[in-house]
């Protein structure tokens, strides 16, 4: 993992939340191009500046460094739309979701 990741794994996530890199720079506190430098290697966060990108993006750290999981965004929206259901529900979508790997 290097700062390639960093810079392309923060593209994808604002990509996937369809923001643009100024709207998203401003709406973290940072001038306008900030998160533009970051996605064109010009340079990386600060750690506070991670840690309110990640909360931006509603994920964890672990969520954010996890190259299995290829949109975290939308992985911790389908969790929490799970935990509304009752476990027979849960159960059949299990159910489904089993039947797609085939």
């Amino acid at each position: 993992m290097n700062e390639k990741f960093i810079s392309e794994r923060i593209a994808k996530l604002r990509m996937a939340k369809k923001v643009s890199a100024r709207d998203m720079s401003l709406s973290i506190g940072q001038n306008e191009n900030y998160i533009n430098h970051i996605e064109n290697g010009k340079s990386m966060p600060s750690m506070q500046v991670f840690f309110y990108i990640c909360e931006y993006f509603g994920i964890t750290p672990r969520d954010f460094f996890d190259e299995e999981i290829t949109n975290p965004i939308l992985m911790n929206d389908l969790v929490k739309d799970l935990n509304t259901l009752d476990e027979i529900q849960i159960k059949n979508i299990h159910e489904i979701v089993k039947g797609l790997k085939k």
